[in-house]
């Protein structure tokens, strides 16, 4: 896998960092929020991208730690790497109350 760059992190689509200036993150220190971000909201490009700088057992590893993923993004990590549902934290911890909004 290559090292990821500042200069690599604004090649992703800019809807992900919406609330964030994508030009401070650092993939070291917020790569958890980087993953989440393209699981729930990335495009097919975006999962290209992340994909050829990180493995898909690394981002499960990362998911699993999760304390909430959209239920589409659940299913599809879970999907490929081959781990159950069940062993998700955000699984596991989901909400009692449902969001006010449901998009």
């Amino acid at each position: 896998m290559h090292t990821v760059t500042p200069e690599i992190i604004q090649k992703f689509s800019s809807h992900l960092f919406w609330d964030t200036d994508c030009k401070r993150l650092d993939w070291e220190h917020h790569r958890a929020f980087i993953v989440k971000r393209v699981l729930e909201y990335g495009t097919f490009k975006d999962w290209n991208l992340l994909r050829s700088y990180i493995s898909i057992p690394e981002i499960a590893h990362i998911s699993l730690t999760f304390r909430d993923l959209e239920p589409r993004a659940l299913a599809f990590i879970s999907t490929l790497s081959h781990i159950p549902k069940e062993q998700f934290r955000c699984y596991t911890t989901k909400q009692s109350k449902h969001p006010h909004w449901n998009y």
